[in-house]
């Protein structure tokens, strides 16, 4: 993945790279921080769900619909685009 958008990056003459290795080395690193700050909200999501429990099962809310609007509110609240 970090290739490929290094080669677009090159090829649409919207970066100017000297050296590709290490361009693909910081892509892939910034790639895995995102997923892995996504994986974080995904997780932090989870919890306040599962703590809030009873309540979305009093209220016949949908688990999928709230989860969503959890992770969308904690990426907000932290700027992290989705």
């Amino acid at each position: 993945m970090a290739e490929a958008v290094v080669k677009r990056l090159v090829g649409r003459k919207l970066a100017d790279v000297r050296d590709e290795t290490r361009a693909r080395e910081v892509v892939r690193r910034i790639l895995l921080e995102n997923f892995q700050a996504e994986e974080k909200i995904d997780a932090d999501a989870r919890t306040l769900l599962m703590d809030n429990a009873k309540l979305i099962r009093d209220s016949a809310s949908d688990y999928k619909r709230l989860f969503t609007l959890v992770k969308a509110k904690l990426a907000k609240e932290r700027g992290f685009t989705l």
